[in-house]
């Protein structure tokens, strides 16, 4: 074990990982520590990228998802220079669907809002999102049922988490990055200063800290002073298998609410994904859970009925009190970065604010303002 680096990065998910990836492309030694907690979002994100659609979050998520969904070509061609495998990342397309038992005036609502905002941003053109008939939407995604309305995202793309998250990982390596499988104990502090970490009872020092623990990331709080009100949602999503069915040309489907379904180009789908506030740190499989979205799956698709389970995966989503991200420095204590509480959008947002932070702990201003994501919102 190294006693010391130029920076730390503690959590090795996708956003902690695309951390180190950015510090170390810099040129910066750098240290990640992981110890690989059960149940880690990250790898079971479903991996849309697709905020032209998204309704349910404010104005300031929305500014930052459309700058991190732009990086992505940006971060795919990085990785792809430094030797890195395939992310499964590619553009399919989205479909906002109402079935004719859903509320078709909340469709409408939401309808309104996409197109409202797309026309006062000026982008995506309307080529690229619009309204399209139930015939065409259905055409498009043959299990779905008796649509009542739909709307088109062509530049939708999805990203596998796991193959994301494996690629950063070597493409750090590759540049020098020191992965140590273990956990902090604590943090090293000296006058107002975080100057490393302390990991199975032995100090490893370095002039910055990334704190990216996802749900368990309020651990280190009482440490440097601050509340960082976080807590985990499990999320419980399912692989299905669709034996002989060519699935490659399916697009992701959103249905109101918070249900989607994420074809990939193996005769899979993936659906989820169950929304557990409260539920702790328990990684386990429930039949509530199960039941809910394979129940909402077969609502909006039973031509899907004769799939396959081919595995249902469990993350723990690390949600903030106000389920925003928390990101950047820490006031009062120096040394330290926060770079965590991405929610349910870890997969839109995780690679892009690991490149923010990253900048910030080079002594640089960030890409986007990150302003709004500092953990003094929570101050009393």
């Amino acid at each position: 074990m190294p006693t010391s680096a130029d920076a730390i990065v503690v959590g090795g998910g996708i956003v902690g990982m695309s951390t180190a990836y950015h510090l170390v492309r810099a040129g910066v030694e750098t240290v990640l520590i992981d110890r690989a907690d059960a149940g880690r979002a990250t790898d079971a994100g479903a991996g849309i990228l697709s905020p032209e659609t998204n309704t349910r979050d404010p104005d300031i998520w929305f500014d930052l998802a459309v700058d991190a969904v732009d990086y992505y070509p940006t971060l795919m061609d990085n990785l792809l220079a430094d030797q890195a495998d395939d992310v499964g990342y590619s553009r399919c397309g989205a479909l906002v669907v109402a079935m004719a038992d859903d509320d078709v005036a909340a469709f409408e609502a939401t309808q309104q809002h996409i197109i409202d905002r797309r026309d006062q941003r000026s982008q995506p053109t309307p080529d690229e999102l619009h309204t399209m008939s139930p015939v065409e939407a259905g055409e498009l995604m043959p299990p779905l049922g008796d649509i009542a309305g739909a709307i088109w995202n062509a530049n939708a793309c999805r990203v596998d988490g796991r193959l994301l998250n494996r690629a950063l990982r070597r493409a750090a390596e590759h540049r020098g990055l020191t992965v140590i499988d273990g956990s902090v104990d604590e943090l090293i502090l000296g006058r107002g200063k975080v100057t490393g970490v302390r990991c199975a009872g032995e100090p490893v020092h370095a002039g910055a800290t990334a704190i990216a623990g996802g749900a368990w990331s309020s651990t280190f709080g009482d440490q440097i002073g601050v509340d960082i009100p976080i807590e985990p949602q499990r999320g419980q999503i399912i692989h299905v298998d669709l034996p002989g069915t060519d699935t490659s040309t399916w697009p992701i489907i959103s249905a109101l609410g918070s249900q989607y379904m994420v074809p990939w180009p193996d005769s899979r789908i993936v659906v989820g994904a169950s929304r557990e506030t409260g539920s702790g740190f328990a990684t386990g499989t429930t039949v509530a859970g199960v039941h809910e979205v394979l129940g909402e799956a077969l609502r909006v698709a039973p031509g899907l009925k004769q799939g396959h389970i081919r595995e249902v995966r469990v993350g723990l989503r690390p949600v903030a009190a106000d389920s925003m991200p928390v990101l950047g420095d820490v006031g009062g204590v120096s040394g330290v970065h926060l770079a965590t509480g991405h929610g349910p959008t870890g997969l839109t947002l995780g690679p892009y604010s690991g490149h923010l932070v990253a900048q910030q702990m080079l002594g640089q201003v960030p890409s986007s303002d990150i302003t709004a994501f500092h953990v003094s919102r929570f101050a009393s």
